[in-house]
């Protein structure tokens, strides 16, 4: 399949939830896809199919198969990724920062049981630190233009209280400050950076929560449109919102949940 030149979109956990979605939607809306993801063979065919729709769509979909908060592993990529963009032409003008991999386990409690030093450095450093590193570098390489996009996947945990997910909430709570610090930095630039605060949302990250049956009970009892939030509807606010002519629009948190937040 030819390739016409199509503007380019970097998608760290580009293989599941929310970042397949976007993925996919950002392709049939006229872009190629450089996907982020770290996979098992088990799972590596749903990353073959998610290529596949990219492709189905006319875009070119190039993922590598490595984690995302490694240095080298990032540096490896930005190499890879500026040799496609100078084969294939188009510009990167949109980031999604789609990354969840953390502890969950309560603060305190029975040594065994508690969170650790590590895991919550690990937590903090993967789901949070690790956008502002790809940002700079990103930057560095003069890979972002004016009239990007940024965008990071937070939650209401960033504000709110869950059992055993202290650990993720600090760095919900970290990432959103980060999108402010870079937004101000980059708004000489005409880049903005956004959070994007999805609502109760069925996806295999959530399903690992302790608590997420009752926690998708809860918000179907309550909501008034009596559903969650899908990831498609998170792929839709991206896509629409991911023109230059949006780019004024910069450091909010943005919240995508048909206002489950405002319901408590």
């Amino acid at each position: 399949m030819s390739h016409p030149k199509r503007n380019w979109a970097l998608v760290l956990g580009a293989s599941s939830g929310f970042g397949e979605a976007v993925s996919i939607a950002l392709a049939k809306a006229g872009r190629n896809v450089f996907g982020v993801h770290l996979d098992r063979r088990a799972t590596l065919p749903n990353v073959e199919r998610i290529a596949g729709e990219i492709e189905g769509a006319g875009g070119k979909a190039v993922f590598f198969n490595v984690n995302a908060a490694d240095a080298e592993k990032r540096a490896e990529v930005l190499g890879a990724m500026k040799g496609a963009l100078a084969e294939n032409g188009g510009a990167l003008d949109v980031v999604l920062h789609s990354l969840a991999f953390g502890t969950l386990k309560p603060f305190l409690g029975d040594e065994k049981e508690r969170m650790t030093k590590a895991q919550m450095e690990m937590t903090l450093d993967v789901m949070a630190h690790s956008l502002v590193y790809w940002v700079q570098d990103l930057a560095a390489a003069e890979l972002l233009g004016a009239g990007a996009h940024v965008f990071a996947m937070t939650s209401a945990g960033g504000h709110r209280i869950w059992p055993s997910y202290g650990a993720v909430s600090a760095a919900k709570a970290a990432l959103e400050s980060h999108c402010r610090q870079l937004a101000v930095e980059l708004v000489p630039r005409g880049i903005a950076v956004n959070a994007i605060r999805a609502g109760v949302t069925d996806t295999p990250a959530l399903r690992k929560i302790p608590g997420n049956v009752e926690m998708i009970e809860r918000v179907l009892a309550v909501h008034p449109a009596g559903r969650l939030t899908t990831p498609q509807d998170v792929a839709n606010v991206i896509v629409a919102m991911a023109r230059p002519e949006t780019a004024w629009m910069t450091g909010n948190v943005l919240g995508v949940d048909g206002s489950e937040d405002l319901l408590g």
